[in-house]
């Protein structure tokens, strides 16, 4: 996730402190879909920064929405020796997310098959993001949301970003 690190070495919790490998990760992902097999589900990634001295803690996380019926999330975080304009963190928390969901999407394909994708059950194609059309990131919501649209994804900006600028942002 870093420059250093890998979502595949990375470690997530649970809401409980549970750590979890990327797999463990994507194995519960999985086991909470199969309990309720025909409801509906949205999986959202989103990352949240904040800076300090000469530091950068980011925290990524990832949502698991029973449409109408609760959800799960998990997350992530790392920290960087380096001091980064709030352009350069909206930007690698950009890429940070989109990474983090590319690997994701893959993974549950593999274990869920592409089909679950097909029929609509899952949708799992937004990004987070924790930008918005008023403050101090409002030059910056072309720019990246164009980036996300470009890897096949669908940006989400505040105050509609939950998963950035709420639950990320509760690790921060």
């Amino acid at each position: 996730m870093s420059n250093n690190d890998s979502s595949h070495n990375a470690v997530f919790y649970n809401s409980k402190g549970t750590v979890f490998t990327l797999d463990n990760l994507c194995s519960a992902v999985r086991d909470y879909i199969v309990l309720h097999p025909n409801d509906s589900y949205e999986i959202v990634v989103g990352t949240d920064s904040r800076t300090s001295a000469n530091h950068a803690l980011f925290v990524t996380s990832l949502v698991v929405r029973r449409v109408g019926n609760g959800g799960i999330f998990f997350y992530t975080r790392f920290k960087e020796k380096k001091e980064y304009t709030i352009r350069e963190r909206i930007w690698k928390e950009t890429m940070v997310s989109i990474t983090l969901a590319q690997e994701i999407r893959s993974r549950m394909k593999e274990s869920l098959g592409e089909e679950i994708f097909w029929n609509k059950q899952i949708q799992f194609h937004h990004i987070h993001l924790d930008v918005g059309v008023k403050g101090p990131t409002r030059e910056l919501v072309d720019g990246v949301t164009g980036v996300v649209k470009g890897f096949g994804f669908v940006p989400v900006i505040k105050p509609d970003s939950y998963g950035a600028f709420v639950v990320a942002d509760l690790y921060t």
